[in-house]
């Protein structure tokens, strides 16, 4: 069928061709309006799935480039002291070098402590056309001095409204007689991986510069802050792009160009960006508190893996396991309790332990909140209004919560391996466990243990043992529910440790106890 064999010919067609081949003409016809119809199915079908790329991004960069504004910014920095002269080489006396050093640093010494200025660029956007100014923390951090260039090169010194350092936002104030081009804010969760998208910045300080990608996905970590929810887009982005904006096409930022991975320090494609939705909770607060302020739940969680999703009857691994209250926190007054499984936070699914902190953080304080947990085999609400996240770490350090008083005992747990013991002063002394602190301490861990296997050792304090999350008061009561456990022919036992003030719920097997 001289190669239009590829496209579905109708069958009807192919035997009328064979029967009669004096219909050769009316066959090819056929074959033809066969392949234009099938040409048109094809079309229809990508236009149903995806738009097309435009056919030029002119129009689009034309509008959107007075709306882009690049960071000049200026700061002290205090040059390194020279080596006091104790630090320095030790000649012996009369060496042709010694008056040689002598010079250099005497020479050095005079300019040592005068500091130099130095300069960094980044990018940002015009937000409203009073002069409110858009760009990332890291590019303002520290500066003595804020300056934004417009697109017709005016340079005007700017005022540092806020920022916050968490999802690295800041904005800026710029006073100026005539109004300036401002950009909206577009639906950053209705932006879907292969859409296409457009940054504008100053990279290199090169001035406004635009480049073209898709959108290659969606809520990236990266390890740059706990509430990390990027948008990863392969158009260009390089150094003095941060603090830009990303564009949908409809021209509406959807993301705020933040880093970059790249071995070599140049654009490899890959390119992330704050989510339009989440930086504008912060750049709101920011606008009327001057920082951000963040819902706060008052718990210390922790991942739920398989081994514990089994030891709590949970079926499969999801949602944050509270493993510690914070000592005057929301959640201490409230009736969620350690050892709960959030599954679900204000309507919201928590498929992940890492999602519940930014999902608290975007609720609005003094909230009420109805909060699923999982606990004692159950799905339980509880109502809890949150606080004020206190963003001094200081803070949050002297909220310690303390624990029970203990009787004295010592046991064995032959089945994990866990020497126990009643806290006393020697114990104390000997894993420098503060005053402040009693209860059942693990004082001996052997080395082909479940507990060594899991991290376990010498100092750890057992706080709670078992899926009903029982507070535990003596080695002798861990090791009547270790028993009962193996009675019960279960595979592994929870249990919460606390270690340098930081609990942690561990999943312990009990496989060597059977037999």
């Amino acid at each position: 069928m001289n190669g239009w064999s590829k496209f579905p010919v109708p069958a009807s067609t192919s035997r009328a061709v064979a029967v009669n081949p004096g219909l050769f003409a009316h066959g090819f016809l056929l074959r033809t309006a066969a392949l234009l119809a099938a040409i048109s199915i094809l079309l229809g079908a990508g236009t149903a799935f995806g738009r097309g790329a435009p056919d030029s991004f002119a129009d689009l960069a034309e509008k959107l480039l007075p709306s882009v504004v690049n960071i000049s910014t200026s700061q002290t920095v205090k040059r390194r002291s020279n080596p006091s002269p104790q630090e320095r080489p030790q000649l012996p006396p009369g060496s042709p070098f010694e008056e040689f050093f002598k010079e250099f640093f005497d020479r050095h010494d005079q300019g040592q402590n005068r500091p130099r200025r130095a300069q960094s660029l980044g990018s940002g956007f015009i937000i409203d056309s009073a002069g409110l100014i858009v760009t990332n923390n890291h590019v303002i951090d520290g500066a003595d001095e804020i300056y934004v260039i417009l697109q017709d090169k005016t340079r005007i010194k700017a005022e540092l409204i806020g920022r916050d350092a968490k999802t690295d936002l800041a904005v800026l104030k710029v006073e100026t007689d005539k109004r300036l081009p401002a950009v909206k804010f577009g639906d950053s969760k209705a932006a879907r991986v292969g859409d296409w998208v457009v940054a504008i910045g100053n990279p290199f300080a090169l001035g406004g510069t635009v480049t073209a990608g898709i959108i290659s996905a969606r809520a990236r970590n990266i390890n740059s802050g706990p509430y990390d929810n990027f948008i990863q887009t392969d158009a260009a982005i390089n150094k003095g792009n941060s603090g830009g904006p990303m564009f949908n096409l409809k021209g509406e930022v959807i993301g705020i160009n933040t880093a970059i991975y790249s071995p070599s320090g140049g654009s490899v494609g890959i390119g992330f960006a704050i989510p339009s939705n989440q930086a504008r909770q912060i750049i709101d607060q920011i606008k009327e508190y001057g920082r951000a302020r963040r819902g706060w739940l008052g718990v210390n969680i922790q991942t739920v893996t398989d081994e514990l999703a089994e030891s709590l009857e949970l079926g499969k691994a999801r949602g944050a396991l509270v493993a510690n209250l914070t000592e005057g926190g929301p959640a201490e007054g409230s009736d969620i309790k350690v050892g709960d499984v959030i599954l679900k936070f204000n309507g919201v699914d928590i498929k992940e332990m890492r999602a519940l902190p930014r999902i608290v953080a975007e609720t609005p304080v003094g909230k009420d909140v109805d909060v699923v947990v999982w606990r004692q085999g159950k799905e339980k609400k509880v109502r809890i209004k949150l606080g004020e996240f206190p963003e001094d770490p200081k803070v949050l350090a002297s909220m310690t919560k303390e624990a029970p008083e203990k009787s004295s005992s010592r046991t064995t747990i032959d089945a994990l391996g866990l020497k126990l013991a009643s806290l006393d002063d020697k114990l104390r002394a000997r894993f420098k466990i503060g005053e402040d602190i009693d209860g059942v301490v693990v004082t001996s861990v052997s080395g082909d243990s479940p507990a060594s296997e899991k991290g376990v050792r010498p100092g750890d304090i057992v706080r709670k043992v078992g899926a009903d999350q029982e507070a535990v008061e003596s080695p002798a009561q861990v090791s009547s529910k270790v028993d009962k456990a193996v009675n019960s022919k279960m595979k592994s036992l929870l249990f919460l440790f606390e270690r340098d003030g930081n609990a942690r719920f561990v999943a312990l097997s009990l496989k060597k106890s059977e037999g």
